[in-house]
């Protein structure tokens, strides 16, 4: 091939380059939305309509924007699954451990989700990366360094709520990669995303039926513009990006990018809100992060990646 026809391997395109970019602003935004939970919502709105009001701003940004008949049923099932588990499942087990754990045991738990990450996208393309696997266990460690604040009582039943919660969102993102992959379309991504949303509120009303109290709705404006925030941008655009960055990246940079919020999360709580954090485990923790991140780039040299539509 002539040379002059070659572009310079840096003015290529970089499909994992825009993923990580995806995924880094979604990150940012959840490094706020925990600080505006716990201010404006904890203790004050009903935990359930909170994530009820959130599915349903999202499904009118995207459902008015969906294909109804140039998408494939089995991709449309596949959607509504994802959406399940991924949204309305996770949250639902998340704001259930809350009444047998305390927030520590909370945090400490949900940075477990790297290895389901891992071991989810491992299942799925039937092989074993040990760079993926070790990328997820230093995330923990790194999360771990931040959150630990030592655990008391009986939180067995907490855990495993947390595990479900873990798995399916872990399951979510790493379905949805596999089955953009296996259903390719000249459709943009946000074309066929509305199903996602479909699928939560599947699950998310009819646990606020259930579980839901309709005495602690919204009464300020703060919490509703809160509200408003959280559901156009963490869980319309954050979860739509957050996918869509899965779909460039490799299991391992999936993984670790799921604790990467824990120390950002932690510096906008100290620096906006001034609560107090031990400053010397947010500076450790976040590095050993950041090196997790570089250890799941070396693990793509060394184990060939085979996914269809991943590379």
């Amino acid at each position: 091939m002539d040379s002059r026809l070659r572009k310079p391997l840096w003015s290529r395109p970089s499909k994992t380059g825009a993923g990580m970019g995806y995924l880094l602003f979604v990150t940012l935004i959840q490094a706020f939305s925990f600080s505006l939970i716990g201010v404006y919502l904890a203790g004050h709105v009903d935990s359930y309509f909170a994530v009820l009001i959130r599915v349903v701003l999202a499904g009118l940004v995207f459902i008015p924007l969906t294909r109804w008949r140039q998408v494939e049923p089995r991709f449309m099932r596949g959607m509504l699954l994802i959406g399940a588990l991924q949204f309305g499942v996770t949250y639902v087990c998340l704001y259930l451990s809350f009444r047998v754990l305390t927030v520590p045991e909370v945090l400490l738990f949900t940075i477990l989700t790297p290895l389901h990450v891992t071991l989810i996208e491992d299942a799925l393309n039937r092989r074993f990366n040990p760079w993926a696997l070790l990328a997820a266990l230093v995330a923990v460690l790194g999360a771990g360094v931040i959150r630990y604040d030592g655990l008391d009582g009986d939180f067995l039943g907490g855990f495993l709520l947390l595990q479900v919660a873990n798995f399916t969102y872990a399951a979510g993102q790493v379905l949805y990669k596999h089955l953009v992959a296996r259903h390719p379309s000249d459709l943009p991504h946000y074309r066929r995303f509305g199903y996602f949303y479909l699928g939560a509120l599947a699950v998310v009303l009819p646990a606020f039926l259930m579980f839901g109290n309709p005495q602690h709705l919204p009464e300020a404006a703060p919490q509703w513009i809160v509200l408003l925030f959280l559901g156009l941008c963490s869980t319309a655009l954050g979860m739509y990006w957050w996918n869509k960055g899965a779909c460039s990246v490799n299991g391992g940079t999936l993984a670790v990018m799921n604790n990467l919020h824990v120390p950002l999360g932690l510096l906008v709580n100290l620096l906006i809100w001034n609560q107090h954090e031990d400053f010397t485990r947010l500076l450790i923790g976040g590095g050993v992060i950041v090196a997790s991140v570089w250890i799941s780039r070396l693990g793509v040299r060394r184990v060939p990646a085979n996914v269809p539509g991943t590379r």
